[in-house]
């Protein structure tokens, strides 16, 4: 019976190619996941910039604007431009005479038909989206959704008002129930404070837990409570 002999390095044994497939496979999953995340943000990124450079270009004029005069394209100038724009706007409203001519404007604008319906409701979304007393989307909620004992996530968007209060009950709440795995489309659904279990994740964590579809799940950090700080801040 001939004697064994060891796979020769020129020719492995089928063992050792099997064994030398799996490794390379786990180092390009290793490679995937440590670079796809990395370059889906940056191509994101610059698509959003491209966008605003390329918006933000079109209303320069050619004799101010200074990709005329240079010989490379910089990315992101007109990002720099918005940005420092919106700041001397702002600026510019803190003052007695920004204030009057704001004031002008809405006056003007709540006398056009269509125009105001439009123009009040962005305005009014905006300024409570950015009030920093404002609890809208601050809150990351679970509710009994699209029926009993079927649980989704949501986002406490304020207390319901007029019409709708006087139906769904004094302690009634907004929620907004985004869809997966886009959440800027979804629900707007109104039930009593009482069916609403408070998470403790935050809205980063929430969002990201619906875009993923579950796969990105916050850490525990306590047990859930019913109440909400819209309640406590009544």
């Amino acid at each position: 019976m001939p004697a064994f002999q060891p796979p020769s390095p020129l020719f492995p044994s089928k063992r050792t190619r099997l064994r030398l497939g799996e490794h390379l496979r786990a180092y390009f999953l290793a490679g995937v996941l440590v670079t796809g995340p990395v370059a889906l943000t940056l191509y994101l990124a610059w698509l959003f910039v491209d966008f605003i450079d390329h918006i933000v270009s079109g209303l320069i004029p050619d004799r101010y604007n200074p990709l005329t005069y240079l010989p490379v394209h910089i990315p992101g100038l007109g990002l720099v431009v918005v940005v420092i724009g919106l700041t001397l706007i702002g600026a510019l409203t803190a003052g007695y005479v920004g204030r009057r001519l704001l004031r002008v404007g809405d006056t003007i604008l709540a006398r056009m038909p269509l125009i105001r319906g439009l123009y009040g409701a962005m305005k009014q979304i905006f300024e409570t989206v950015l009030s920093k007393k404002s609890n809208t989307f601050r809150e990351v909620v679970m509710i009994e959704w699209p029926r009993r004992d079927l649980w989704t996530i949501g986002f406490i968007t304020g207390t319901s008002d007029g019409e709708i209060r006087e139906v769904a009950g004094d302690d009634a709440v907004n929620v907004y129930v985004p869809t997966t795995p886009n959440p800027t489309s979804g629900y707007l659904v109104h039930l009593p404070r009482r069916d609403v279990v408070l998470l403790s994740m935050t809205v980063e964590e929430g969002i990201k837990f619906v875009i993923s579809g579950g796969i990105v799940a916050p850490p525990t950090r306590k047990l859930p409570i019913a109440t909400s700080t819209i309640e406590t801040a009544q």
